[in-house]
């Protein structure tokens, strides 16, 4: 399991992320705030505060190819 922190910051973004995203089959979850939703769930994504930087867990230890894929949305710290 990782965490790593995301931009989603305009309904294209958010279109491409969920696209990118359901092509694995591991879970995936955003959390903002007390707030944790699936992020496969492109009506979930819209409920969420996405002017900020939102945390989005990995559950699967072979992440490698997950990441290389979520290069555009990861916001490096």
């Amino acid at each position: 399991m990782r965490t790593v922190k995301i931009s989603l910051n305009s309904i294209d973004k958010v279109k491409s992320f969920v696209n990118t995203i359901s092509q694995f089959d591991s879970d995936f979850d955003l959390i903002s705030g007390r707030y944790v939703i699936d992020a496969k769930s492109i009506m979930g994504i819209f409920s969420l505060d996405l002017s900020s930087p939102i945390d989005l867990t990995i559950h699967d230890d072979n992440d490698a190819a997950i990441l290389e894929a979520l290069k555009p949305y990861i916001i490096e710290e």
